[in-house]
């Protein structure tokens, strides 16, 4: 199998100097702990909603999800799209509740719903399986790597981190959140280059369906049964509703219709980009059968057939939707760190300077534990079962108390406590035992941390005074945020964030349109160019209908 060119390291090079700009550019503006980990609650939907989206992909689904649609076909679709119901659940009831409770960090919300033992317990086991979730994620970046270019695995473990860690340093979650926008361009355009090109070289769909009618069906093989399906999409809508930067996304918005669009739009995204996503790795189960590892389909297809220069932005677009995911995780789970245990356990009176600097310490931290993590992942069975089986340990008996405690009053704090140490020890038991399958066990976890988790405020009475404060939480959530409280980014902001999208999307373009002249002759490099003329077009598009101008700078602006 051919490797990377000088031109795809060229390629991959001048993306990564646009985005370390993105985040340079932020570092600027990044004034206050508020400002790194909420953006000021001036986010805009839509920018947070393929945040969202580009959070939910990550390499992941192009190794551990092709690798299903590699062996199975459609399945992987459809299993993909257990993340559709997550978005539309929060847009509907929980959305609009995270952004009326005024919180920094997902943990914060614990301790006024419970109490600060029960914030404690979740800030550090929560932050073990985002430790455990970023390690699986870390993983699929580095078999990504080792199958497109001459990187050892613990090279390209090493690479892959160091790189995130340092983006996510410089401008907190607007920088999160704007990168992930423009690795959203590139990553589709790329992905959609690639889907006419395997299936031609498949013989065409009709074709390919003949051959392998069986990976057509969108409930074929073991993991399209009812129950399976069933018990796998629970575990999801617990699961994303319970993650820390899923809740970000909400709450960084500035109200409550903004968190319905943002849900809305993600969940448009989540169902309509998957079968883009997954046909090539179908069709690679015709181009290169046989291979050892179903989950380098989706990489190993892309390097047979992108020419130098085009693999390059493949790889880069692949790395970006890593980036993106963990970006995401290690902006949040510094928060949790800086605010719910340096802040308020080490260093209370700390200034905002000092909550910089330990929020970007804790960052590497957390980037060198994933880096480490991520080396052992493998012996679990590969990406999609190890995150299959960590999913089900610890996420939902953390997601349960978290999102429920949300919605029901009665529910108590001996019940978050009891429904997070009953729930790993039962999932540990059943995922050790040879009795139950692995939808069995997590369907009697489900089922036993939901009970556990409302018998306790059924059957033990509360202490007067702890009723009262969650009144008062509930009255909060139940109320509206005042004109006061609606948060509206500075108008030069807004001016140079448009201009800065402007010129990376258009940067963006012209990045396709010099990778595609080497291979203009072929199919691939005619797409490329169309590609780069599309985003050159949609560059100054954005750029006139946002600012009405294309002067880039503005000094009327106030």
């Amino acid at each position: 199998m051919s490797k990377l060119a000088t031109l795809d390291y060229i390629s991959i090079g001048i993306y990564l100097l646009l985005m370390a700009g993105v985040g340079l550019f932020f570092g600027w503006f990044v004034k206050d702990i508020k400002g790194y980990f909420k953006g000021g609650n001036t986010i805009p939907w839509g920018i947070s909603g393929i945040s969202n989206f580009m959070g939910s992909l990550s390499t992941f689904v192009f190794i551990a999800y092709a690798g299903i649609a590699y062996k199975d076909g459609l399945i992987g679709v459809t299993v993909l799209w257990s993340a559709v119901i997550p978005f539309v659940f929060a847009a509907l009831i929980i959305g609009k509740l995270w952004v009326r409770s005024r919180i920094i960090t997902p943990v914060e919300y614990l301790e006024t719903r419970f109490n600060a033992n029960i914030r404690q317990l979740f800030g550090w086991t929560g932050l073990g399986m985002r430790f455990l979730d970023n390690m699986v994620r870390q993983y699929a970046m580095g078999i990504f790597l080792v199958t497109a270019t001459d990187l050892t695995f613990v090279q390209a473990i090493i690479f892959s981190g160091a790189i995130t860690t340092l983006f996510t340093i410089v401008g907190g979650v607007w920088a999160v959140v704007v990168m992930d926008t423009l690795q959203f361009v590139i990553l589709i355009f790329v992905s959609v280059l690639l889907v006419p090109l395997s299936l031609e070289a498949a013989g065409g769909l009709g074709t390919l369906m003949d051959k392998l009618p069986n990976h057509f069906e969108f409930f074929s093989g073991p993991k399209g049964q009812p129950l399976w399906l069933m018990v796998y999409f629970i575990m999801i809508l617990f699961k994303y509703n319970g993650n820390w930067v899923f809740i970000q996304r909400f709450y960084s918005v500035k109200d409550e219709k903004a968190t319905r669009k943002l849900g809305f739009f993600s969940a448009a995204l989540l169902l309509i980009f998957p079968i883009i996503f997954l046909l090539p790795a179908i069709a690679a189960a015709d181009i290169l059968p046989g291979l050892e590892d179903p989950e380098q389909a989706y990489v190993a297809v892309a390097v047979h057939l992108l020419p130098a220069g085009l693999l390059g932005l493949m790889i880069a677009a692949m790395f970006s939707a890593t980036m993106s995911s963990l970006n995401s995780e290690f902006n949040v789970m510094s928060a949790v760190l800086t605010n719910d245990i340096y802040k308020r356990l080490i260093n209370p009176k700390a200034s905002e300077k000092q909550l910089i600097f330990a929020a970007r310490l804790n960052i590497v931290l957390v980037g060198a534990i994933v880096v480490a993590g991520s080396l052992f992942v493998g012996k679990l069975g590969g990406a999609f079962e190890a995150n299959k089986i960590l999913t089900g340990l610890f996420a939902i008996p953390l997601a349960i108390p978290l999102v429920l405690g949300l919605m029901f009053k009665k529910t108590n704090s001996v019940g978050a406590f009891f429904t997070v140490l009953i729930g790993i020890c039962t999932g540990l038991i059943l995922t050790l035992s040879s009795d139950f399958t692995w939808e069995i066990a997590t369907l009697i976890q489900i089922v036993s941390c939901i009970a556990i988790f409302f018998l306790s405020g059924f059957l033990l009475s509360s202490k007067e005074n702890y009723k009262k404060r969650v009144n008062n939480f509930f009255e909060k959530i139940r109320t509206p945020l005042t004109p006061n409280e609606i948060g509206e980014p500075d108008p030069k902001f807004r001016f140079a964030l448009a201009n800065l999208f402007s010129i990376a999307i258009g940067a963006s373009g012209l990045l396709f349109c010099a990778v595609s002249l080497p291979s203009i002759g072929l199919e691939s490099g005619k797409i490329a160019l169309a590609i780069g003329g599309a985003c050159i077009i949609l560059a100054i598009l954005l750029k006139w209908f946002t600012t009405g101008t294309f002067k880039f700078s503005n000094k009327s602006t106030k």
